[in-house]
């Protein structure tokens, strides 16, 4: 097994994106590549939301006390781990004021990419999928500005690098990350 990849400056790496963006597959490989371990808080609320009879996109319908014990785990984890990719929508918000973490919003400036890949990833019809991102980021977004009292959970100011998946491929985007943390080439 390969020594995990150490920086002097970078601790622990967040990975924040909407539905289909490209966040869950960058997170993958970035975690194979540097030897780190990875944690999917949408994985973690998925387990959650089935257990409690939840569809995933009625995000409104879960405990607001979940959510918040829920980023609070992220919180502690990038505050008192290492050699850490924390992948989740708002990963990168919960990262605000924690120092020697990498922020990274990955992003899909044209939603018909990202609707063909939730169509192809979760055999959906084009319209069941084209519902599915717009009800789940509504319920999603109301959730949280009811909890966080902002909207603003994706603004490119509150992270290190935003990659437009759109416009990069997969291979791109993880060597977008790798150049911008120092990895050796």
């Amino acid at each position: 097994m390969a020594i995990p990849f150490s920086s002097p400056k970078w601790r622990n790496i967040t990975i924040s994106g909407r539905a289909a963006s490209g966040a869950t597959t960058l997170s993958r490989v970035l975690a194979e590549k540097l030897g780190w371990k990875l944690i999917n808080g949408g994985e973690i609320y998925r387990e959650y939301a089935k257990k409690n009879g939840i569809p995933l996109e009625k995000t409104t319908a879960s405990d607001d006390k979940y959510h918040l014990q829920l980023d609070n785990f992220i919180k502690e984890k990038l505050k008192n781990e290492k050699s850490l990719i924390i992948e989740s929508w708002l990963s990168g918000f919960d990262a605000a004021g924690i120092d020697g973490v990498f922020k990274v919003f990955v992003t899909c400036s044209d939603d018909s990419v990202r609707i063909d890949r939730l169509v192809n990833r979760d055999k959906m019809t084009i319209e069941e999928a084209k519902q599915h991102l717009k009800t789940r980021e509504e319920e999603n977004l109301k959730k949280w500005e009811k909890l966080y009292h902002t909207r603003d959970f994706w603004n490119p100011a509150l992270y290190n690098l935003v990659i437009d998946t759109y416009h990069n491929g997969p291979t791109e985007t993880l060597n977008l990350v790798l150049q911008a943390i120092g990895f050796p080439k």
